[in-house]
C-alpha cells in the first residue's frame, strides 16, 4: 500500500510522514514529495536518523508535468494509491509588500487550484478504503465570518465543485480589480484560498465514487513552522495529529466524512458571532 504527502520536506508535512511511517508500518511504501530534488533527499536523510524509512518523489505542484510524472509513477509501481495528504500550501507574510492582486492571484493558484489538480491527477487511482485528507485552516472560518451577510448565505449552501471553481476564480478577478470588499469578501488571500480548499471537500465528498473512499479536511492549528514565521504554539508533531488521525480512518467509518476538523473534532461550517482562532 502507498500513501503520498504533498510539500513533506519539512514543517507539518515532514512530521506527517514521519507519524505515517510509524503507525503503518514498514509493509506501507510512505512517500516524502517536495519540489526540490535536493531538499527532498535531506529530508528522507532526517527522517531516517529518526529511524523510519520514506521513500522519495519529486512533486511541484504548481506543475502539470510534475503532477503528472508522479500520476504514471504511482499507476506503475503500485497500480494506485491508498492515502493522499494535500499539505503543500503557500502563504505571504503579514508585511508582504506584494500588491493584494498578486497575492490573490499567487495563494489561490496554489493552495486551490494546483491542490485540485493534484486530485484530478490522483482521485481515479484511489484504491478501494482509500483516506484523502487536504489540511485547510481555521482561518476559513474567519474568512466566512467576515463576508458580508449575503456571500454568508451562499458560501453556506451546499455547492457544486464547478461553482466552487466560479467562486475562487471570481475573487482573484475581483483582487485585480480592486473591488473584493464590495463583493463582500474579505481582504485575505490566504483566508479565501482555504475557504475554496474547504469547500472543495464538501463537493468532492458528494461527488466521488468508490468502495469506501473517504475525503475531509482539517486544520492543523497554529504550528511553529517557516509559513508562521516559527511563532505558532504547536510543535509540527503536535500539528500532524489530525492529518494522520483522518489518514488512517479504519475501513468502513461512518464517520467523519467529508468534513471539517480541528483536534479530531469537526467543526460546521456555519457563521460563529464573535469567532476568533483558536
Amino acid at each position: 500500500k502507498v500513501a503520498v504527502v504533498t510539500g513533506s520536506n519539512k514543517g507539518i508535512g515532514f512530521a506527517i510522514v514521519e507519524q505515517l511511517c510509524k503507525q503503518l508500518g514498514s509493509s506501507w511504501a510512505v512517500y516524502v514529495t517536495s519540489r526540490d530534488e535536493a531538499r527532498g533527499a535531506d529530508a528522507l536523510s532526517q527522517l531516517k536518523q529518526r529511524g523510519v524509512e520514506p521513500r522519495f518523489h519529486q512533486l511541484d505542484i504548481d506543475s502539470q508535468e510534475s503532477v503528472d510524472r508522479l500520476a504514471a509513477y504511482l499507476k506503475g509501481t503500485y497500480g494506485g494509491l491508498d492515502i493522499l495528504v494535500n499539505n503543500a500550501a503557500i502563504a505571504y507574510k503579514g508585511d508582504s509588500t506584494a500588491p493584494f492582486a498578486e497575492q490573490a492571484e499567487v495563494t489561490i493558484a496554489t493552495n486551490f487550484w494546483n491542490t485540485l489538480r493534484v486530485c484530478d491527477a490522483l482521485f481515479p487511482l484511489l484504491k478501494p478504503h482509500a483516506r484523502v485528507v487536504h489540511l485547510c485552516s481555521s482561518v476559513s472560518d474567519m474568512a466566512l465570518n467576515k463576508a458580508s451577510p449575503e456571500l454568508q448565505k451562499k458560501l453556506t449552501q451546499p455547492m457544486s465543485l464547478d461553482e466552487v471553481k466560479q467562486l475562487m476564480s471570481d475573487f482573484v478577478a475581483r483582487a485585480k480589480a480592486g473591488t473584493v470588499q464590495e463583493a463582500g469578501w474579505p481582504q485575505t488571500a490566504y483566508g479565501v484560498s482555504k475557504v475554496g480548499v474547504r469547500l472543495m471537500t464538501y463537493a468532492q465528498a458528494r461527488d466521488v465514487k468508490g468502495d469506501d473512499i473517504v475525503i475531509n479536511c482539517c486544520c492543523p492549528g497554529y504550528v511553529d513552522t517557516d509559513m508562521t514565521s516559527h511563532k505558532g504554539p504547536k510543535t509540527i508533531y503536535e500539528g500532524a495529529d489530525t492529518p494522520v488521525y483522518l489518514a488512517t480512518l479504519p475501513p468502513g467509518i461512518k464517520e467523519p466524512i467529508g468534513e471539517h476538523l480541528y483536534e479530531r473534532k469537526v467543526v460546521p461550517w456555519a457563521v460563529k458571532p464573535g469567532f476568533t482562532i483558536a
